[in-house]
């Protein structure tokens, strides 16, 4: 039979439980400081999600056709999952809003009396007008 030191074994679990602890609180930091575009970028990005969700516009991805609420809530997802790679407006701009991840194929934004356009050209368009217009502020 083997023997039980009931102090022992307390203080083993009690050193395993805080370690424990320790490396879930460290990893919860790590969560917590993930990369993401600059905060002087920040209103940027929220520009440019505010911009898409009221233009009236429509977005194609893949051949179907979502109105611009559901074309935010895309983009946003994606904005999250990739937010490791995303350091400038412009990233926000490559990873989240310009094309399909599974299929390649570029968004495109389609407004009301124009030509479809790439997405991608669509908000660098608006992000660069929307620089300048800050510069002037």
């Amino acid at each position: 039979m083997a023997n039980f030191d009931i102090q022992s074994d307390c203080r083993w679990i009690n050193t395993l439980f805080m370690g424990s602890a320790v490396l879930l609180l460290s990893l919860g930091g790590w969560a917590e400081s993930r990369a993401d575009v600059p905060e002087t970028q920040k209103p940027e990005v929220r520009h440019l999600l505010d911009y898409l969700e009221n233009s009236g516009c429509r977005m194609d991805r893949n051949g179907s056709i979502h109105d611009a609420k559901e074309a935010v809530a895309h983009i946003v997802r994606k904005y999250d999952y990739y937010r490791d790679d995303i350091k400038t407006t412009e990233d926000f701009i490559m990873r989240s809003a310009s094309r399909s991840t599974f299929s390649g194929n570029p968004y495109k934004v389609l407004c009301p009396e124009k030509k479809a356009r790439p997405t991608e050209d669509w908000l660098k368009e608006e992000l660069e007008r929307f620089r300048k217009e800050q510069e002037r502020s």
